[in-house]
Formats: C-alpha cells, sequence, structure tokens
C-alpha cells in the first residue's frame, strides 16, 4: 500500500535500516540514526539499479512521487535515470569543464545563431535523450570510437537508424568544436565510417501532375476537421512555405494591407528574413481564420492550447484522413509541386520561383538577393499561381506555357 504523510513523518528507527515502500519502485530509507533517505528501484538493461531520490524532509512524500514519474519517462524513453542525473550534475556544477555535455551545451550555444529553431529543438532533445546519458558527464578527451558506437547501435536496435545517423553527425560536429577549443585532439567519428548501416533515403512524395493536383485542391475544401488544419491546408499551396514555418505563422507576421507575411530568419531554414505575397485567395482564407484565433499567437493554433502551434504532424494526418497515403502526398510536397508546375506548366523564371522557396539565389555578381528582391514580380507571379490553382480546382483545361515569364 502507499505511503501516507503521517506515516513518513512518524516512521520509528530501529537498530538496521528498513524500507517503507510506497510501490512502483519508490521506498523511504529510515536509518538507525533516524535519517531518512528516498530511494527508487529500477531495472534499466536488465540490471538492478537504485536511484537516490532526495532526503526526507527536504523531499516532501509528493516531491519523491513527482520525481519518480518523471524517472519513469526517462525509462520509458529509454534512458537511465541514474547516468542522466550523473550527467547533469557534472554540467551543473561545472566539474568537468570538458565533459561532453559542457562541450556540447557550448557548441549549440555558439552555433545557434545560425539555425532555425526547429533545428536547435531537434538537436536538444536527440542528444539529450540519446547521447548525454551515457556520455554526457565524461570528460570529452577520454570518450573512445567504441563508446560512441555503443551509444548508435543503441539508437539503431530500437529501429531509428536514422537518427543514429543524425546523432553521429551531431557528435562529430561536437568533437571538431573541442578540436578547435584544444579540449579534445581527433574527431572519432571519423573511425566510424560504415559502421552503421546506411539509412534508407525518403523522399518527401508530392503530387506534381496538374490535374492530379487540382483534385488534391477539391479533396482539402472537403476536409471536415478542425478550421485551423483546414484553413492551414487551403493555404500551403498558395503560399508554399515549409511545413515547419506554415504551422509557426504567427499572426503579427501578417499584415493585411500590404498583402504580405513576412517569416523572420529565427523561423526560417536559410536564417534570412523571407517575405511571402499573399494572393486575394490567401487573404480570404486568412480572414476566414481570422475570427477563431486572432486573439491569440499563431495563426495555426494547437488544437489543445493556443500557446502553441498546431503539431508538425497535424497536415500529413489530415491528408491521410481526406485519402493521400505518405508515398502519395506529404505536407512538404507542396513545395515541390508548386516549383514543377510553375516552371513547367506556367513558365515561369525558375530565379522567381527559387528565390519565393526561400532557396538560396544570388544574382549575376555572385551576391545573394535580399528579402525585397523582385517583390513587384513575385507578387504578380503568387496571384497568377493563385487564379491557376483556381482554374484547376473547378477541373479545367490545362494547356502548357512554355517560355512566359511572370
Amino acid at each position: 500500500m502507499a505511503l501516507t504523510a503521517l506515516q513518513v513523518k512518524t516512521a520509528k528507527t530501529t537498530d538496521k535500516p528498513i524500507k517503507l515502500s510506497d510501490g512502483g519502485g519508490l521506498f523511504l530509507l529510515v536509518q538507525p540514526n533516524g535519517s531518512k533517505y528516498w530511494r527508487l528501484a529500477y531495472r534499466f538493461a536488465g540490471k538492478q539499479k537504485t536511484l537516490a531520490v532526495g532526503v526526507y524532509p527536504d523531499v516532501s512524500l509528493l516531491n519523491a512521487r513527482d520525481r519518480r514519474e518523471d524517472a519513469r519517462k526517462q525509462l520509458t524513453a529509454g534512458v537511465d535515470p541514474g547516468e542522466n542525473k550523473k550527467a547533469q550534475k557534472a554540467a551543473k556544477q561545472g566539474k568537468a569543464a570538458n565533459s561532453f555535455e559542457v562541450v556540447a551545451q557550448e557548441w549549440i550555444e555558439k552555433f545557434s545563431t545560425n539555425k532555425a529553431a526547429s533545428t536547435i529543438e531537434k538537436t536538444n532533445f536527440i542528444l539529450r535523450r540519446d547521447v548525454f546519458p551515457w556520455l554526457g558527464a565524461r570528460p570529452i578527451d577520454e570518450i573512445k570510437p567504441s563508446d560512441l558506437l555503443t551509444v548508435l547501435q543503441r539508437i539503431e536496435t530500437r529501429g531509428a537508424l536514422e537518427t543514429a545517423h543524425r546523432a553521429k553527425q551531431y557528435v562529430g560536429q561536437i568533437f571538431r568544436y573541442a578540436v578547435g577549443t584544444q579540449r579534445a585532439e581527433r574527431d572519432i567519428t571519423q573511425d566510424l565510417k560504415g559502421a552503421l548501416p546506411a539509412p534508407n533515403v525518403i523522399h518527401r512524395a508530392a503530387i506534381t501532375e496538374p490535374l492530379k493536383f487540382g483534385a488534391l485542391i477539391r479533396s482539402i475544401d472537403g476536409f471536415t476537421g478542425t478550421l485551423a488544419v483546414k484553413c492551414a491546408m487551403k493555404l500551403a499551396p498558395l503560399i508554399f512555405v515549409r511545413p515547419g514555418e506554415l504551422r509557426q505563422t504567427e499572426w503579427a507576421w501578417v499584415d493585411m494591407d500590404s498583402a504580405t507575411i513576412c517569416y523572420p530568419a529565427s523561423v526560417m531554414k536559410m536564417r534570412e528574413d523571407h517575405i511571402v505575397p499573399l494572393s486575394l485567395q490567401a487573404l480570404e482564407i486568412l480572414r476566414e481564420i481570422q475570427p477563431l484565433t486572432r486573439s491569440g499567437k499563431f495563426v495555426f493554433p494547437s488544437i489543445r492550447t493556443s500557446a502553441r502551434p498546431m503539431s508538425e504532424a497535424a497536415i500529413n494526418a489530415a491528408l491521410r484522413r481526406i485519402g493521400y497515403s505518405k508515398e502519395e502526398m506529404t505536407g512538404h510536397g507542396f513545395r515541390a509541386a508548386a516549383r514543377t508546375i510553375m516552371d513547367e506548366v506556367l513558365g515561369i523564371r525558375v530565379e522567381l520561383i527559387e528565390h519565393q522557396l526561400a532557396h538560396a539565389v544570388k544574382d549575376l555578381n555572385g551576391r545573394a538577393y535580399n528579402r525585397t528582391t523582385h517583390l513587384p514580380e513575385r507578387k504578380k507571379m503568387m496571384q497568377q499561381w493563385a487564379d491557376y490553382l483556381d482554374k484547376l480546382k473547378a477541373g479545367a483545361e490545362i494547356v502548357p506555357l512554355h517560355g512566359n515569364a511572370a
């Protein structure tokens, strides 16, 4: 049976340590001198282990139970809570200024200004879940290739080969940073070339045939899910930004008067501000969702809380719901569709399309275009594209227009 606060407070001492169980592996260890310690018994990788949870009364019964739940979550994610605690303690106390986790956090902070927020979040998540619990507390110059290989194989065995390769990539960058700051002699990931099977290259599915794309747009119009997801799906083919950028769109970036959305560098893959001209059709969609979400931060908020944007999986899940498999169409596929059809059917200049896709485009002198380059032409192009999509949706006959520029 679970303990009560009174039982914990009045627990009697004996001449030997005694254990009072609260369930789920949590127990109170009462020492002969009256000291009371919370401990958590758990199994990891087939071994029985014990985690120090805290000292009573500094850590109450409720606090101890919260820490038990935190440990359970780590175990579910494949993380050893004991090793994770050691890594966190070493990093926080700064006992090892050259520990892998300390160096990694330095690297993340130093290079975060050149990476999108979503990339930083993904990097942190993989390192915290898959690398730090085993290597975080260790001095970086003492980590051997075999140590890292064990970590990577642990990821691979759970069926996450792509994540294993990504973790190896991050570790390699961290080691190269450590070499540059004179805390490691070499990048040990170079010894692990070929140690992992090559990941399967999965191309993002996209519908690029005009008539089929028109059928897709009609299917989106018939979507019966939430208004936020439906409007996001309707807007996706009209502005063809990346799915992560679309879901994070904030009302503060939308200018209805100038008919633009200005995405800040912080959310862009290329780390540069990006202006998206809005067609009349795109503005109509934004006006449709505006009464529902304008009081919050995000144009397309999460169904659970307006404080967060809709989930990464929302668009793809909606596509599955209207009958398109992951082999047929993805949220990212709207970009490929626009790129292909605008070039091959509408004959729009490729550099305009690439610039609107927020790809790196340079002028004849090798200088990168800024966010306002060709803006009038891009506004015209986006309206032409939206009008063309209306015709596709209506099932009009499509005639290729070779060589016509926007």
